[in-house]
């Protein structure tokens, strides 16, 4: 498996002819699908993707329960209301379950947002987009967590156990938020010519900014070898996002709604749909921070870590005098 990623990837995979008798031994166990746990060796390279990787992830979990927030009061109906409002519970969930695995490669979950905050780790670029219309909620369920699923069920295979293991709870909570978003399109596709009209609005606006969810081209891609030489990541970003076009086509076409793609064309000969690039200079602008809503996600953040700090010391004070209690006993 070593051998093949290194030969098509031709680049940024370390060869194993360079690699320490101890690399070597950590690349067999990986390419042998053991799980590699906390107290193992593992090289430092892995231990910063790790970290990078499934910060990301969490700061993202925890950012993406903004734009859904701010619906919960506003949803058309009790029910929806309670749908909604477990859903971002469950996003919580989410993020406290990464954080707690970026804490077993030696990193604390304070120094993870204090990351986030300087502008040294990011969150997913889908959550820089603004939630307008009911039908926006709609399509984050159905297109951002359709995607998110899309990467994150071979997540639960990855090669570090406790990221695999989170990551299994998360893709079963995951699927239901899917579900729900496309119930939301689907009675809105179903409604009035208003409501159908804010259902394929919601679809416009974010079809593009979903595909950009699995990252740039492999082509263009800074970490995609390495990390899959070492089974952190399971599929190409490539891959990943031909797969998300391929199911969600026909369900948009199910719906009645059209994807804004006018290149989109089912191809007989590869038995998948042919379909245009997102605008990358876009993605890398609201990396930057340049997106409609970076400002003020990242202010949210910083209010809920300063308005957070009492309970914070609180904590540690009280953790401080129990542990001296239990030394003293």
């Amino acid at each position: 498996m070593y051998a093949q990623m290194v030969k098509s990837t031709g680049q940024g995979v370390k060869p194993r002819e360079d690699m320490s008798p101890e690399e070597r031994h950590f690349q067999d166990r990986v390419d042998a699908n053991e799980k590699i746990e906390p107290k193992d060796w593992m090289p430092d390279g892995y231990r910063k993707t790790l970290i990078r990787q499934i910060a990301q992830h969490a700061h993202s979990e925890v950012v993406g329960q903004l734009p859904e927030g701010n619906w919960i009061t506003r949803a058309p109906t009790l029910e929806r209301k309670a749908i909604l409002l477990a859903k971002v519970q469950d996003e919580a969930g989410h993020g406290l379950y990464l954080y707690c695995a970026a804490e077993t490669l030696g990193i604390s979950r304070d120094e993870l947002t204090e990351k986030l905050l300087d502008g040294s780790m990011k969150y997913s670029s889908i959550f820089n987009y603004p939630t307008l219309t009911w039908a926006d909620i709609g399509a984050v369920g159905w297109l951002v967590d359709g995607a998110a699923i899309m990467n994150q069920v071979p997540l639960q295979r990855t090669s570090y156990g406790p990221y695999s293991r989170a990551m299994i709870r998360i893709c079963k909570e995951e699927s239901f938020h899917q579900r729900q978003g496309f119930d939301i399109m689907m009675k809105m596709a179903q409604g009035t010519e208003a409501q159908r009209r804010m259902a394929q609005d919601a679809l416009n606006r974010f079809w593009y900014p979903s595909l950009m969810m699995f990252g740039p081209s492999d082509k263009d891609s800074v970490h995609s070898a390495q990390s899959m030489a070492w089974k952190i990541k399971i599929n190409t970003n490539d891959e990943l996002r031909q797969k998300f076009v391929d199911q969600t086509v026909p369900q948009a076409h199910y719906l009645g709604l059209t994807v804004p793609d006018d290149d989109l064309r089912f191809n007989d000969e590869t038995g998948h749909w042919d379909f245009s690039e997102p605008d990358w200079s876009e993605f890398y602008e609201v990396l930057k921070g340049n997106g409609p809503c970076n400002e003020e996600r990242m202010a949210a953040r910083r209010k809920a870590w300063d308005d957070g700090a009492w309970v914070r010391e609180g904590l540690m004070a009280h953790a401080g005098k129990r542990s001296h209690r239990t030394a003293a006993e």
